[in-house]
């Protein structure tokens, strides 16, 4: 078996030499060096982190006010506010045109100060015949007759005058005001447009007052209650406190979800359909949920992608917990799993 091996190698000899001899004279092929790997750090500490529950809605008014005209078929001749603005109880916020009453209301008044003349004339006649009856000076029925005239006139000058203060009445409710504080929220009124009982001249916000309608899983809705504080996050960061007002009763037949209203403070940023995050905190003093310390770390400078990767310097590798946990100072926080 080794004789029949030795030509080979013989034969394969002078190439390896050749090639030997092509590697010596060639150039050593250079390493590209790879930049550094750009990475971020976060400091882990025990904090002391109570649970806690999570959801978003959109904001509302707690109570919604429709001004509409007290009557129908009147020209809107001005309107006094915009949407945005903040109105008083009873302050007005458009006109109706009372051109085609005041003409009624100065024939009515009028026919009433004719009827006061005709009134206190039959009056007067029939006061002259009190005491003559069956006396001769005067028949009996011309006495009746008399009084009969009075009380006639009487009763027209008090019809004339209910139909003036009806008119009287129609006119001051041409005048449409708010029904209590708050904030005009949708104005539709515009000069020259007929009035309408039925459709709505402004939309309010009753004492200016919004809440957030919270959309939370059902199961969710045991883990909370009415009185809990709240925290809640506006689209632009800041921070409100507010509490849970109610707790819906229904369940969406196609989402699932319980709306929970969450009562907020009078704030300008708070706008009608504007997006915010509610954070249910529970008090540190329910038996439920004691403080107990955890390690935890800043949630910002962990991608999310890359979460369950993650290790850290100076301690044995520990995987970051997915769950978000809140602080008690209300930032966010991981905690992390693992760390010894």
């Amino acid at each position: 078996m080794m004789t029949s091996k030795m030509p080979v190698l013989v034969a394969l000899a002078p190439l390896l030499a050749v090639t030997l001899l092509a590697g010596c004279k060639g150039e050593a092929p250079t390493r590209q060096s790879l930049p550094p790997q750009v990475v971020t750090a976060a400091s882990v500490s025990m904090r002391e982190m109570n649970g806690g529950l999570s959801a978003s809605g959109r904001l509302v008014p707690r109570e919604e006010t429709a001004v509409v005209a007290d009557l129908a078929g009147y020209r809107i001749s001005r309107v006094l506010v915009e949407e945005g603005a903040l109105v008083r109880k009873g302050q007005t916020l458009a006109v109706l045109d009372d051109s085609l009453l005041v003409s009624q209301i100065a024939q009515l008044r009028a026919t009433l100060a004719q009827q006061q003349v005709a009134f206190e004339q039959a009056r007067q006649e029939a006061s002259r015949v009190d005491g003559l009856e069956n006396q001769g000076v005067l028949s009996n029925e011309a006495i009746a007759s008399r009084k009969f005239a009075a009380r006639n006139s009487g009763a027209a000058r008090a019809a004339t005058q209910a139909q003036l203060n009806d008119l009287l009445v129609r006119q001051a409710h041409l005048i449409v005001r708010a029904p209590s504080a708050g904030l005009v929220l949708e104005r539709t009124a515009r000069p020259g447009d007929t009035s309408s009982t039925g459709t709505a001249l402004f939309i309010m916000a009753r004492d200016n007052l919004m809440e957030l309608y919270a959309e939370l899983p059902e199961a969710s809705t045991t883990e909370i209650h009415v009185g809990d504080p709240a925290r809640v996050i506006l689209a632009s960061g800041r921070t409100l406190q507010g509490t849970v007002r109610l707790i819906g009763e229904r369940v969406d037949t196609t989402t699932g979800l319980v709306i929970a209203r969450i009562a907020l403070p009078v704030d300008s940023e708070l706008r009608q359909g504007g997006f915010a995050k509610a954070t249910f905190v529970r008090p540190s003093a329910w038996p439920r949920c004691p403080k107990v310390p955890f390690a935890t770390m800043p949630m910002e400078p962990v991608s999310w992608s890359s979460m369950a990767t993650r290790g850290f310097i100076g301690r044995p590798f520990a995987p970051v917990a997915t769950p978000t946990v809140l602080s008690n100072s209300g930032k966010v926080r991981l905690k992390v799993r693992g760390w010894r």
